[in-house]
């Protein structure tokens, strides 16, 4: 009889990796190896050497890791999830351990085991991962190996961004360039990567106690370990074991046979019939594909002759003569020079890697240039531009340096004069310049991301072993695109490997990447909507576009024939050329380096802090054997001054003057503050209200003890109790401030929750703060231990600065253990309130007096319009100095806001901070010598809506609109070369428009008149588009409206390409369900599926302070966009936001719409609970279809068939009656896992990629709360907002009246429910879940889902279902707070408590999330015991189809998750 084994297979997103033991348990055979994306033959290669080692074995065989899923399909053997698999191998191995950080290829993953266990995995970023590390080890020149090397040897380091891999590449490169040591560069790496294990992972949950290290890159790196050493003070030990890059695959060998975590026993079976199954399996196609670039011979030759045209003349460099100009482009990447004759033909070209050192390349080109010209040619002036431009400059001499854009600009408008556009992919960077009137109009560079760029096609090229020019030759070559979307690079890889594995060649995946890399360009950089913006005429250029199918891609996608001149990647260098011949008087020679200066040329590099100011800026000082000196990394002018004492710019920088009006007030003596100390943190609405709270806690005779500048230190020391890895960096810093007033000994802190600012004399639509703003002090209480300490007070009380009344009662009401009277607080709030408006006033006259100063001195302004915490350097990184080093003076929005600007705007204008951006766009598009500049911080939703408001406002008035993103990291590359450009380019139509007019002053482009539904449209039978939200429910209210004489049509599915309109037609930061819904909408115009002029769309419009409320906005401006503005937008809200003569319901319909949502969450909640149990497979969604189609017909009629015409009570009480009677299978309750969160993701399956669907296929039955509770909880907050907020007494009982109706309205499912002995349970009513809930989160978290979403876990973990997924848009502001951000207090009151909060965004990656899914629902195996199938026949347990009325379109799954019943389709 052959030899028992067990074995364990772990396919990884770049290894993979086989474990192999005896039945006892001793290691066979164990083996780690990279697949280089060929997966199956790797792995079959892999599986020959163990039959080699192990002829003739049965093997019982599991699969794990990320890309095991298909891989366990294939062989029909059992999937481990890998999280799961490498707790078993610790569990046995290691027992004493309390921690686990585990780094793969794209994934890191953070597990807790005591006391209660908790498993974390990244979700839509991949940064911070083995592949990031290769990624990183490529640009220094090395691999992971010479990295760890490298960074044994580190002096110092940098702050880099490991948030992205692309970001970080940002980073480093510009210190390549500046010549920092690779060594401390590889240090700088690690410690990025640790930060996001530990800011991205951690959540909140502190990493302490014995912490194991498992994964390749922790195996293989002792100094990335090192760098998680000094980061985790606190852990009591860390180990890592000899194969630590083996547990997971140990894991998944042990669970093979059984266990705690498995009930499902992989079957004994010869190791050759696996292997030959894998060899065999078919390959499942699912990837889309695309137009292949070339139909066929005569396009391409049609392309290949147009492109051959557009020649620069050049000539041989030995026939140069007289004078000649230099232009050198020392790009991030690359380093090019072009020298050019007095007739501009090229007589010189030099095009190469810089290899991470441009003044080595430079010295190497001078020296060329000055070999190869002959005599009788001389140079008579150079010029520098790019990245490494000020080095180069210095070190070689040159006489001037011009920025990359205008560089550009001026090649592109030299080939082809009167030039509209010029679209530049560099190796990490992307520019696209519009130019209207001759003269540059925007300038957009990428900020976010740079999946799109050169160096990302390069990296995908070289993990295929090919170079860039062979991978383009296969994509042109390819006659099957695979669609590949445009993602985050990292992520990318598993689109890559998904087509790999489905067959895809290098072809086919390199023209998916071509197109990948324009449609980034296309919607993340230019934002086009149109290809008409564009222009007539369009120059690419850039070294990615000498790339042909890259080329065509742009073409296909905008439709335009394009220029790409023959030297598409010297364009810079030509440029600069050209600038240097302009500039040239025609005297002398160039002061460019002789050949004899360069014999022995040095440079000698020290890095030293500034000191001069709060920036503390990192400056690298390259000095040259020349005598020359360079200094980078300073954002002033100060920095680089080589005086002992440099004198500061006496140009006006209002945000270093309101930083010290905000916070420069002296507190009380010791002696006098009769009611001791009280601390408040320097952070978010502080910037604003400060003055406010420091003058009525003075009053209040406190001593008031405000936390310290910010620092990224401080960031690092509050960064593990941060419960959202993608909540902005200003919200992160809070955690800090807090750790640094706590240890100063302060125990009473006092930050409150504002939602509501006041605003004097206001013309905004609303007064809101933004979701993290109001109410982040209820993140801070959730999740910061230190807060929990004895004799800490942490005091947050909400308020509502519109009503100073209310602001006394909360003084009395929180200080009441201090005795503080009502007279004290009137006094104290009087006071206040007066000093807050004096601080105003004194800002707005800062502003008149500044500029006052500009128009006497000639000196031009930036408006530096922000949020009120972009004021603290830590997070505006130097950008007021900057500017002032551009010789520029610094506003803020608020000291130029006047009155002026025309309303009704686009958008709703509900957030306070954003009412005076939109004030100050008007006045800075009046006047002719001020800019304005829009600074977000990354991941700020709200921007989505406010930046192409100020836009319009702007480009409205004739004026360029410029927006920089901004976050932890301080790299202001991509920040400098924008304020330069936009610097040029204001000068440039300054020096026109003396000559020409070119100042298109007019008022009010951005007013456009909306389109109303009229009665008359109504009657015309106008077509209204709903777009589909919950599909049970909104199929049943569909008749209802139809019956009412509204021709209603619903949208019932989203897919690819509707998702792809969202993202053309709406700002990509928007949030995802704004991009589905209106991507649906607008789809159906574009395609012509509608006729426009005889169409409405509808959408909801919540009207808090949530984004929701500016949906019919986005949707007003995409149909705008597309060519549809005559369109009218239905906005349907509960608080009349809008109103349409045409769309007014009578009592009646409104009645039946109540009925209908009423019936559908009774149905909803039904068919979940029978269908993972039904006894024939299908039998519950028979019968769902059944009694869809009945009670259509019944809201359609008030008849159906078979009952007649009957009541509502009846129709109920039969459906429930029919479902009760569905024969089910006798097993256990299955784990029941939950779904809550924003209210589009949670209900619209394809919006929340069928997560029913994937919950009953792997065992357990899902849990979906009603729709009508959502309209329950708009008035549910009646007593809070009297008491709290000062609400009126009308609105007061009419939300009591309005609950108690809906009461009624389910009283008949409650009675039917109650008939069916426990098998079906009414929800529980909204007053009993707030009251349950309240004390973890407020009634003040008004935002979004609010408090609602805690009250939803609250009570399914209170009714047996522990398990919870919350749904939730990237980057999503509300939940920042109610969903991630009260994990911690949950899993605190409710141990067993297992939750999992999933992004979803266009770009976010589905295996990702069926990864962290499965890991979650593994855990609810894992806790529940009483599940054993092992007596139920097969085919008792059947897979399920996908809920309620989207039973079609989710792709099918294969077999589930090991430790759970097996289920076969």
């Amino acid at each position: 009889m052959s030899k028992l084994v067990r074995v364990g297979v772990d396919v990884g997103s770049t290894t993979v990796k086989a474990v192999v033991l005896d039945e006892d348990g001793k290691r066979l055979f164990a083996d780690y190896r990279r697949h280089n994306a060929d997966v199956r033959n790797e792995l079959v290669r892999l599986l020959e050497d163990i039959t080699t080692d192990l002829p003739g074995v049965s093997a019982q065989l599991a699969v794990t890791g990320s890309g095991g899923l298909s891989v366990a399909e294939a062989m029909n053997v059992p999937f481990v999830q890998e999280v799961i698999a490498e707790t078993e191998a610790t569990r046995l191995n290691h027992p004493e351990t309390d921690v686990i950080i585990e780094l793969g290829g794209e994934d890191a993953k953070l597990t807790y085991l005591h006391p209660t266990p908790e498993q974390r995995m990244n979700g839509t970023c991949a940064g911070g991962t083995g592949a990031f590390i290769d990624q990183m080890a490529t640009l220094l020149g090395t691999d992971a190996a010479g990295l760890n090397e490298l960074a044994g040897a580190a002096k110092t380091e940098y702050p880099i961004a490991s948030r992205c891999g692309v970001f970080a590449k940002t980073d480093l490169q510009p210190l390549l360039n500046q010549g920092a040591a690779h060594a401390d560069l590889a240090a700088s790496v690690f410690t990025a990567v640790a930060t996001q294990t530990i800011a991205g992972l951690a959540c909140g949950r502190p990493i302490r106690g014995r912490v194991m290290m498992l994964g390749g890159p922790l195996h293989f790196m002792p100094n990335l370990r090192e760098a998680y050493r000094k980061l985790l003070p606190d852990v009591e030990e860390f180990t890592t074991p000899e194969d630590a890059q083996l547990y997971v695959a140990l894991g998944s060998a042990l669970l093979a046979a059984g266990g705690p975590a498995n009930r499902n026993v992989a079957l004994p079976e010869p190791l050759t019939d696996l292997i030959d199954r894998l060899k065999s399996a078919p390959v499942g196609g699912e990837s889309a594909l695309m137009r292949p670039l070339f139909k066929d011979e005569a396009e391409r030759a049609e392309f290949a002759d147009r492109h051959g045209r557009e020649r620069i003349e050049s000539i041989p460099t030995e026939q140069a003569t007289g004078r000649c100009w230099l232009g050198i482009d020392a790009g991030s990447t690359t380093i090019k020079a072009v020298v050019i004759d007095s007739l501009d033909r090229i007589v010189f070209t030099h095009y190469a890697s810089n290899e991470g050192d441009p003044v080595k390349a430079g010295v190497q080109i001078v020296r060329n240039v000055r070999a190869a010209l002959p005599e009788g040619a001389v140079i008579g002036r150079a010029c520098s531009t790019g990245y490494g431009e000020g080095l180069v400059k210095t070190a070689l001499t040159l006489e001037e340096g011009e920025v990359e854009t205008m560089a550009h600009f001026k090649a592109a408008n030299y080939i082809n004069p009167g030039v509209t556009s010029v679209v530049d992919i560099g190796g990490q960077d992307m520019k696209f310049v519009k130019i209207r009137d001759g003269v540059v109009d925007s300038i957009s560079v990428n900020e976010a991301c740079s999946s799109g760029c050169g160096s990302f096609l390069q990296t995908f090229a070289a993990t295929m072993g090919k170079d860039v020019r062979e991978f383009a030759a296969a994509a042109v070559a390819s006659k099957a695109p695979v669609d590949l979307g445009t993602r985050c690079t990292v992520f990318m890889n598993s689109s890559v490997k998904q087509a790999q594995k489905e067959g895809a060649d290098v072809g086919a995946i390199a023209a998916g990447l071509s197109y990948s890399v324009v449609r980034n360009a296309l919607y993340k950089v230019i934002k086009l909507k149109d290809a008409d913006d564009l222009g007539p005429k369009v120059v690419v250029q850039g070294g990615t576009f000498l790339n042909d199918a890259v080329l065509r891609a742009f073409e296909l996608l905008t439709g335009r024939e394009v220029i790409r001149p023959n030297i598409a990647g010297l364009m810079g260098a030509y440029g600069a050329a050209l600038i240097a011949k302009e500039h040239d008087d025609g005297q002398g020679e160039s002061t460019l380096a002789q050949v004899r200066d360069l014999e022995d040329f040095q440079v000698t590099t020290t890095r030293k802090t500034c000191r001069l100011c709060q920036n503390h800026c990192n400056m690298t000082i390259s000095t040259f054997s020349n005598g020359e000196r360079h200094v980078s990394g300073n954002r002033c002018e100060r920095g680089a001054s080589l005086e002992k004492r440099p004198k500061k710019s006496d140009l006006p920088n209002l945000y270093e003057w309101k930083y010290k009006r905000i916070f420069g007030y002296r507190r009380l003596t010791e002696k006098k503050a009769h009611r001791g100390d009280i601390g408040i943190p320097r952070v978010l609405g502080m910037y604003e209200d400060y003055p406010l709270w420091f003058t009525i806690l003075t009053s209040l005779g406190f001593r008031v003890m405000i936390s310290g500048r910010s620092s990224h230190d401080m960031f690092e020391r509050g960064m593990d109790s941060i419960p959202s890895e993608n909540v902005c960096y200003p919200a992160k810093l809070t955690h800090g401030h807090i750790e640094q007033l706590l240890s100063k000994g302060i125990k009473t802190i006092f930050y409150p929750c504002v939602n509501y600012t006041s605003v004097k004399g206001d013309r905004a639509d609303n007064s809101f703060n933004c979701p993290v703003v109001a109410t982040y002090p209820e993140v801070l209480r959730g999740n910061m231990e230190s807060l929990e300490e004895d004799g800490v007070r942490f005091i947050s009380p909400f308020v509502n600065l519109r009503d100073p009344a209310k602001v006394e009662q909360m003084l009395v009401d929180t200080f009441a253990d201090w005795n503080v009277s009502l007279a004290e607080a009137k006094a104290a709030v009087a006071a206040g309130f007066e000093e807050l408006e004096a601080v105003r006033e004194e800002v707005r006259n800062k502003g008149a007096e500044t500029l006052e100063w500009m128009r006497e001195h000639s000196v031009r302004g930036i408006v530096l319009a922000g949020r009120p915490y972009h004021l603290d350097p830590e997070i505006n990184h130097g950008i007021p100095e900057v500017i002032n080093g551009l010789g520029m003076a610094v506003l803020t929005e608020d000291s130029v806001a006047d009155a002026r600007l025309e309303r009704p705007l686009r958008v709703v204008d509900q957030w306070s901070y954003h009412s005076r951006l939109y004030e100050a766009g008007a006045r800075v598009g009046d006047e002719p010598d001020l800019q304005l500049v829009q600074l977000t911080s990354f991941g700020c939703g709200l921007d989505a809506i406010t930046s192409e408001q100020v836009q319009e406002i702007l480009e409205g008035r004739g004026d360029v609109y410029t927006q920089l993103k901004i976050d932890e990291v301080s790299n202001l590359g991509a920040a400098k070369i924008r304020l330069r450009s936009l610097d040029a380019a204001s000068k440039e139509r300054a020096d026109k428009s003396a000559s020409v007019e070119t100042f298109h002053h007019k008022k009010a482009g951005h007013v456009h008149q909306n389109a109303v539904f009229t009665k008359e449209m109504r009657e015309a039978g106008y077509q209204i588009l709903v777009p589909q939200m919950a599909p049970i429910q909104f199929r049943l209210a569909e008749p209802v409206l139809q019956r009412a004489g509204l021709n209603v049509k619903l949208l019932e599915h989203t897919d690819t390409d509707t998702i792809e309109t969202g993202l053309k037609y709406v700002n990509n930061d928007s949030c995802y369900p704004a991009i589905v819904v209106i991507g649906q909408l607008i789809d159906q115009f574009v395609s012509g599926k509608v006729d426009p002029d005889k169409t409405v769309v509808a959408i909801s419009q919540t009207g808090g302070m949530c984004r929701a409320t500016n949906y019919a906005a986005l949707l007003r401006k995409g149909l705008r966009d597309a060519g549809f503005a005559q369109v009218p937008v239905l906005a349907a809200s509960l608080q009349e936001v809008e109103t349409h003569p045409g769309f007014e319901l009578d009592k009646k319909t409104l009645h039946r719409v109540i009925q209908a949502i009423t019936l559908g969450d009774a149905i909803q909640k039904m068919l979940l609970r029978v269908r993972p149990y039904e006894k024939r497979p299908g039998s519950a969604m028979e019968l769902y279809r059944h009694w869809d189609k009945l009670a259509r017909q019944w809201f359609a009629t008030s008849r159906a068939d078979g009952l007649g015409k009957c009541s509502f009570r009846k129709l109920v009480s039969e459906c429930v009656r029919a479902f009760d009677n569905l024969p089910l299978a006798d097993i256990p309750r299955k784990p029941r896992v939950g779904i809550v969160g924003e209210i589009l993701v949670k209900f619209h399956p394809d919006a929340n990629n069928h997560a029913v669907r994937v919950i009953e296929d792997e065992g357990c039955e899902a849990v979906l709360p009603g729709l009508l509770q959502f309209f329950e909880y708009a008035a549910a907050d009646y007593d809070w907002k009297r008491q709290v907020m000062g609400d009126s007494l009308k609105s007061t009982w009419g939300k009591q009246l309005a609950l108690k109706v809906l009461a009624l309205y389910q009283a008949p499912v409650r009675k039917a429910f109650a008939r069916t002995g426990g098998k079906f349970s009414a929800p529980t009513p909204i007053m009993q879940m707030a009251a349950r809930s309240t004390d973890i989160a407020s009634k003040g978290n008004q935002a979004g889902e609010g408090w609602y979403l805690v009250s939803e876990m609250v009570d399914m973990i209170e009714h047996g279902c522990p398990n919870i997924i919350c749904v939730q848009p990237f980057a999503c502001l509300p939940n920042h707070v109610v969903g991630k951000g009260m994990f911690r207090p949950l899993r605190k009151r409710y141990p067993e408590a297992n939750l999992v909060g999933i992004d979803y965004d266009p770009g976010a990656s589905a295996v990702n999330q069926l990864n962290r899914i499965k890991l979650m629902i593994a855990a609810a195996h894992m806790a529940d015991g009483s599940l054993d199938f092992s007596g139920v026949p097969q085919d008792e347990v059947p897979a399920a189809p996908s809920c309620g009325g989207c039973a079609g379109g989710a792709p099918r799954r294969g077999p589930v998750a090991l430790g759970m019943p097996t289920v076969r389709s």
